[in-house]
């Protein structure tokens, strides 16, 4: 099973990034968090590194409902979607929440896995085929 889904879109870094939290917010995430790892590879320890952001998604109502079937599932949130710059144009790339809930034996958990995974997989499609979310 892959841990990811992705797509590499045309156009340029900042569009993509735009482009990638509107289709987020499509699906019912917002951006909770942002790493700029460009700036923080470049600040910390003096290396040039390709545009790439991580952005912290959460739909609050999933992850509300994760956190009372599992208290620390916490240390799994937020889902990250990655924005990178790559030879083909701005690859952006999801997390298979499936993937790394396996980790917890929570049947219930795993359904609600599969609610994110399919919304996140809507985002990365919708990127892909330049619609937007319904």
């Amino acid at each position: 099973m892959d841990y990811y889904y992705s797509t590499v879109i045309r156009g340029d870094f900042a569009d993509a990034v735009s482009r990638a939290r509107e289709a987020l917010k499509a699906e019912g995430f917002g951006v909770i968090s942002e790493i700029d790892i460009q700036k923080t590879l470049k600040d910390k320890i003096g290396v040039d590194f390709r545009p790439y952001l991580i952005l912290g998604a959460c739909n609050p109502t999933l992850a509300h409902e994760a956190l009372q079937l599992e208290d620390k599932v916490g240390t799994m949130l937020p889902c990250n979607v990655v924005v990178q710059q790559s030879g083909d144009g701005v690859e952006v790339a999801a997390i298979n929440p499936v993937s790394s809930m396996q980790a917890i034996e929570n049947d219930e958990l795993a359904q609600k896995a599969k609610v994110v995974a399919g919304k996140l997989r809507r985002v990365i499609d919708s990127l892909r085929t330049g619609a937007t979310t319904p």
